[in-house]
């Protein structure tokens, strides 16, 4: 709103005083969110890298496993055993709510059960590669579930960013400025109540002064 049309009167001054102190509360309130959410993205991040590097350890020996179970088995008996596993349960999400953002929480699923009794005289290094790989599984999906929320996060710090800035640098200082026109303006009208007051003053003492004379 242009200064020129604000109302210089003791009204709008007492409600855009009262603007800028809800604004300014505002403002410690995005800048106490921010700061949170920064933290909360920060102790994330420090658990993805975790599980990353986890993930790659897990990988090296699940592979490891798989090179020692071919060896011991030959590559058509695993390519048999491998169609007796169970299949993966479909992924569930639900969603959680971390410092107001809503991230979702990855249900890990599993394995449906089997009735096949071929898995239970299973080698132990094929036994050994496959607890390997259900690992990895899982922490996949961890890793998926972190690195979502952390995206997720990191958009709401830069609306906050965003917010918190146009507040400070936009709205107080234009709200500021809207305080001081109405003060220049009372100014003003002070003034001119003081010359006009002054003159009458000065008309009527000479207008005293003539009937005086007369």
């Amino acid at each position: 709103m242009a200064l020129e049309n604000v109302r210089p009167t003791r009204l709008e001054l007492l409600r855009t005083r009262r603007r800028i102190a809800v604004a300014k509360r505002g403002l410690n309130l995005l800048k106490l969110k921010r700061s949170a959410l920064i933290a909360e993205f920060f102790s994330i991040s420090r658990e993805a890298l975790r599980l990353r590097s986890d993930l790659r350890a897990r990988i090296s020996r699940g592979y490891e496993s798989i090179r020692n179970a071919e060896m011991m088995e030959g590559p058509t008996r695993l390519e048999n055993i491998s169609m007796l596993l169970p299949d993966v349960r479909p992924v569930g999400v639900s969603t959680k709510n971390v410092m107001g953002v809503r991230t979702p929480r990855v249900d890990r699923g599993g394995y449906t059960a089997t009735e096949s009794a071929a898995l239970l005289d299973l080698p132990t290094s094929v036994q050994e590669a496959i607890r390997h790989f259900q690992g990895i599984y899982q922490v996949v999906l961890d890793i998926a579930e972190k690195e979502n929320a952390l995206r997720r996060l990191l958009r709401e710090i830069e609306k906050t960013k965003r917010r918190a800035s146009a507040i400070e640098n936009v709205l107080i200082p234009r709200l500021q400025a809207t305080v001081r026109y109405i003060k220049f303006r009372f100014d003003e009208l002070e003034r001119d109540a003081f010359s006009m007051l002054k003159t009458v003053k000065r008309k009527m003492e000479q207008e005293g002064e003539g009937v005086a004379a007369a």
